[in-house]
């Protein structure tokens, strides 16, 4: 996608602070924190939300999303006190950047969002 904020971080475009990256992911500081550990974790593929992922091909992507995930909480020091991690998935939920991401959200006692 030509005007993906995200694809343009993954192409170089734009700079950001990466904290990892691999041949399927990449994951930076968010701009607008809101915990010490604020971390975006994005598939280097364009997939629009978690509705558009294709059941083969992109579940691998997802796979290493989540593998990126452990490595960068226990390299933050968040993965025995835990950790949030969100996705939003269109715009009543939140979703600004139409490029699948995720949160990991941690550093700090989070509010109870629901059981």
């Amino acid at each position: 996608m030509d005007n993906c904020i995200f694809c343009k971080i993954i192409n170089k475009e734009i700079p950001s602070k990466i904290v990892l990256e691999n041949e399927h992911v990449i994951a930076f500081e968010d701009l607008n924190p809101v915990a010490p550990v604020h971390i975006l974790i994005v598939p280097k593929k364009h997939i629009s939300d978690a509705m558009d992922l294709e059941e083969v091909t992109d579940y691998t992507y997802i796979k290493e999303v989540f593998k990126a995930i452990r490595k960068i909480a226990t390299e933050k020091g968040i993965s025995e006190s835990g950790f949030r991690i969100v996705n939003n998935c269109k715009s009543d939920a939140g979703q600004t950047v139409e490029h699948i991401h995720f949160h990991l959200i941690g550093g700090k006692q989070l509010g109870k969002m629901v059981d």
